[in-house]
């Protein structure tokens, strides 16, 4: 079995898509298509920068789904490589999520990049400035970080955002209390604690008037039944309800992204091939959580060739 799976924030790079689209028309429709959804030209934004622009939240999350699906698009029409007969399951980290419904026909591309702008622009208004932050806690478990967060907290919001894989949690909430975290981190012997260049403490409760937006821009969105399940972040189980996605979606917002659970749940449930596609961030991830599952990253052109060949 094989699951396709998306990339999330910390992925843009200027640069990106460049020369997937001078190699092919399907990643040009797609950039297009995104374009003339935001009425932006995001596209030039990703091939030019500046990456200070690309960075912003708003940008990134559009951006970097725009990228993934763009590779999708390509290895579907240039390698006859659709994901209803290639892929059992789709997933994605945090707005990869979004990525993946869009792949698995959930969502049309016009309506995800509308929705990733939307929730960019809520997670940062959310909180003010430099309130909130997040720091990664490398070789710790997450029952050991979820303790930290707890001692740190001290009145203020400090919580497990990503249990990305072993070895690695990311925590969140107001930076005075995260700062703590890093520092009772050190004290315990955790291998490194270092702040995040992140401009919001995303996936806490923090996030609370985002996921409200969230909620009130889902419930308008058309969302279809997807193709092929996708596993839930937030619940590391498989979903293919309309309206139970939707309510996942919005719960993701304040909610601790379970990757490594999901991928260990999807590897239990027979899924030994993963490719990513628009990244290669979550790969090294999942040979840590499943060593035993193959793991293909897909970019360029000449991955989209290999891809092909391989499966």
């Amino acid at each position: 079995m094989r699951a396709f799976i998306f990339p999330g924030q910390g992925s843009q790079a200027v640069g990106m898509g460049v020369a997937l689209a001078e190699a092919s028309s399907a990643a040009r429709e797609l950039f297009q298509e995104v374009d003339e959804a935001l009425g932006q030209h995001l596209s030039r934004l990703m091939a030019e920068g500046p990456a200070d622009q690309l960075t912003l939240t708003e940008n990134a999350q559009p951006a970097i789904m725009a990228n993934a699906l763009a590779t999708l698009r390509v290895a579907e029409r240039e390698a006859g490589l659709k994901l209803a007969d290639k892929a059992d399951f789709v997933a994605g980290h945090s707005l990869g999520e979004y990525t993946a419904l869009a792949a698995a026909e959930a969502l049309d591309v016009a309506t995800t990049a509308r929705l990733l702008r939307l929730r960019g622009q809520a997670m940062q208004a959310a909180v003010p400035v430099g309130e909130g932050t997040m720091a990664a806690l490398i070789g710790t478990e997450l029952s050991d970080a979820q303790a930290v967060a707890v001692e740190a907290a001290q009145g203020e919001v400090c919580v497990a955002a990503n249990d990305n894989a072993p070895g690695q949690v990311v925590v969140s909430g107001h930076k005075g209390a995260v700062e703590r975290a890093i520092a009772i981190a050190k004290e315990r012997g955790f291998k490194r604690a270092l702040l995040l260049p992140v401009s919001a403490p995303f996936h806490s409760p923090l996030m609370e008037p985002a996921a409200r937006a969230m909620a009130e821009a889902l419930a308008g969105a058309d969302l279809r039944p997807p193709i092929v399940p996708i596993y839930a972040n937030v619940t590391a189980a498989p979903a293919g309800d309309p309206a139970e996605i939707r309510a996942l979606l919005v719960q993701q917002v304040t909610g601790m992204v379970r990757w490594r659970e999901s991928v260990t749940a999807m590897f239990e449930a027979g899924v030994t091939h993963f490719v990513e596609f628009g990244g290669k961030v979550l790969t090294p991830m999942i040979k840590r959580i499943a060593p035993d599952a193959t793991t293909t990253s897909v970019v360029t052109m000449n991955d989209v060739e290999a891809l092909a060949k391989e499966i």
